[in-house]
């Protein structure tokens, strides 16, 4: 397949280029140049975003100890302060890893970032029905939107929070749709979900985010702290019927990554109306990943910040 370069040509479904102060438009063209180095010279880029992130400014660093800490009880601060570091290259890594969805071609994501098991969603596709992925901010994010695009045979759309920053809402907008994925901002989620429903797709929702109180959260215990999490995947699926799996992605060897997907619901089993099986089963799968490969999650997220009411 041909790259697609980002430029004032979109991706088909990509929504018209936002407007943003002049003042950004050299770190545009920054960024469009760094997206054309090779990876070795990125990766070494990498490295001084990791020295300066780890050591100088060390970002968010009490809340990445917090957060290691509370989940590993049972390692030493050694350990805690291995994998930590061993985070904040993992970080640096990711980040120049998306700033090259700018310049890469779908056949390179595609050899970079392997589907193991396409067929779980493929099945229902070919059965004209609509699904839910559920992803997490593990491994590399950005690019399990933007390599479902390329593996998949029909439509993916992600669910997302729209920056308040014009010019990085306009950029990011750009590199997540430039493989042909879709975005649904997420307070129009239910609407398209609505007018679409006759549509074979997978909705992309990433699902480890905090929920408020607010949000009428599930609260259970994720990575030994009291953890709420929103229980959309379990109100939409009902509602649509739609199967739900989850997605993990886990680095296999540095810029390569695999996606394993497990069905987690069928879309056609009874859910029961006060209870979260679907968001429980994303729960216990999340966990066992992050065990798996902790330095792969990302730990400056003040996940635990709510507190479960008495």
């Amino acid at each position: 397949m041909r790259g697609r370069t980002i430029s004032g040509n979109t991706a088909q479904r990509a929504a018209p280029r936002l407007t943003y102060p002049w003042q950004y438009e050299p770190l545009r063209w920054l960024l469009l140049g760094l997206a054309r180095l090779p990876y070795g010279v990125l990766y070494v880029i990498a490295e001084g975003f990791y020295f300066l992130l780890a050591y100088v400014v060390r970002y968010r660093w009490r809340v990445v100890q917090q957060n290691l800490r509370n989940s590993f009880p049972e390692k030493s601060a050694a350990e805690i302060d291995r994998i930590g570091k061993a985070f904040y290259r993992h970080f640096a890594q990711v980040m120049v890893e998306t700033i090259k969805l700018a310049h890469m071609s779908d056949a390179e994501l595609k050899q970079r970032v392997n589907f193991r098991n396409p067929e779980v969603l493929e099945r229902h596709f070919r059965a004209g029905r609509m699904a839910l992925g559920l992803s997490s901010h593990a491994g590399n994010w950005e690019w399990v939107l933007t390599s479902g695009a390329v593996w998949l045979s029909a439509e993916v759309d992600g669910v997302y929070k729209p920056l308040s920053n014009p010019f990085f809402e306009s950029f990011m907008h750009q590199l997540r749709t430039r493989t042909g994925a879709g975005l649904i901002p997420m307070r129009d989620t239910l609407r398209d979900m609505v007018q679409r429903r006759g549509e074979p797709r997978v909705v992309s929702l990433l699902s480890d985010q905090a929920a408020g109180p607010e949000d009428r959260p599930y609260w259970t215990t994720f990575m030994n702290q009291d953890s709420g999490f929103y229980t959309s995947a379990d109100r939409l699926a009902a509602r649509f019927k739609c199967p739900v799996v989850y997605v993990s992605i886990k680095r296999i060897r540095r810029g390569y990554y695999e996606i394993v997907l497990t069905e987690l619901y069928d879309g056609n089993a009874p859910l029961p109306a006060d209870e979260f099986p679907i968001t429980d089963a994303f729960v216990r799968h999340l966990e066992a990943d992050i065990r798996a490969a902790p330095e792969q999650y990302l730990w400056t997220h003040r996940r635990w910040k709510h507190k479960r009411p008495a």
